[in-house]
């Protein structure tokens, strides 16, 4: 049987560690770290998504703002909240929550904010930093996968690692963290020839694709890591991208869902904002 990755505990670690930060620095700033979320309109999980978000910030001792638009904002109102919290010295870290309701242009309005207050990592700029090696906010939930692998224990260096999606947030990202480690990346999508049997030659696989139960358990190599990036509603449940009962017989280590990549997405969301206070201090 596979080796459980726990991202619930995991990411419990991961804020107690940041707590001491958040303390050091507000002694420092003389104000604890700022992170702003802009929510716009009532969808039903992004709302459940920022309340997890401001829970852990405000355990942790940040200062989190819930900026609540209503689903009729015009591109211009976006975009002024955006610029207001861009110039506003008390926040370190600034996300706009996914998906923004129809007729918003979500490109524009993620472009806008300012890089080094990009609590999700992935303005364009950051995203370019990251391809190129420097320093810069990591997009969330791909740093939230190295963790897990790193506290498994799961070697990377020369180990062949296989990407499921290719979406800018997660699949792209994913691949070029993993390439940081010096792992062989393969970097899968829906045109790929002969999936199963990319995945089969994998040390670790990383899914990301939206679809349930998709990755089965004879396309995994025995022994091999499996992470599970896929957040899908069955009959009421939350389930993952991979055949959890059926995988786990194979792989060497898994992640379970809920409960695996999700809180560490949450954490890593926290680490961005108080690197960014943290850049602030004399």
């Amino acid at each position: 049987m596979a080796t459980l990755l726990d991202g619930k505990g995991l990411a419990k670690k991961v804020r107690e560690a940041l707590a001491g930060r958040v303390s050091d620095i507000q002694a420092s700033l003389g104000r604890a770290p700022g992170l702003s979320v802009i929510l716009v309109g009532e969808d039903p999980a992004s709302a459940v998504y920022v309340r997890n978000k401001e829970r852990a910030a405000t355990a942790m001792g940040l200062k989190s703002e819930i900026i609540r638009l209503p689903a009729n904002s015009t591109q211009e109102q976006v975009l002024a909240e955006v610029e207001r919290l861009n110039t506003d010295p008390s926040v370190d870290g600034l996300m706009v929550q996914l998906p923004l309701p129809s007729g918003l242009d979500e490109n524009a309005i993620m472009q806008a904010i300012a890089p080094d207050k990009d609590a999700d990592g992935l303005h364009p700029t950051n995203l370019g930093r990251l391809l190129a090696g420097m320093d810069a906010p990591r997009p969330c939930t791909p740093s939230g996968v190295m963790e897990l692998l790193r506290e498994g224990g799961v070697e990377l260096e020369g180990r062949h690692a296989v990407v499921i999606g290719r979406s800018t947030i997660v699949g792209k990202p994913q691949a070029l963290l993993l390439l940081e480690k010096n792992a062989t990346v393969t970097l899968c999508h829906s045109r790929t020839q002969n999936l199963a049997d990319e995945v089969r030659r994998a040390d670790v696989v990383v899914a990301a694709v939206g679809r349930p139960h998709f990755v089965k358990g004879d396309w995994v190599k025995p022994g091999a890591a499996v992470v599970d990036v896929g957040i899908n509603r069955v009959d009421g449940k939350l389930v993952g991208d991979v055949d959890f009962d059926a995988v786990q017989e194979h792989a060497g280590w898994i992640t379970p869902v809920p409960g695996g990549v999700g809180p560490m997405t949450v954490a890593m969301l926290m680490k961005n904002a108080v690197d960014a206070a943290a850049k602030k201090l004399p």
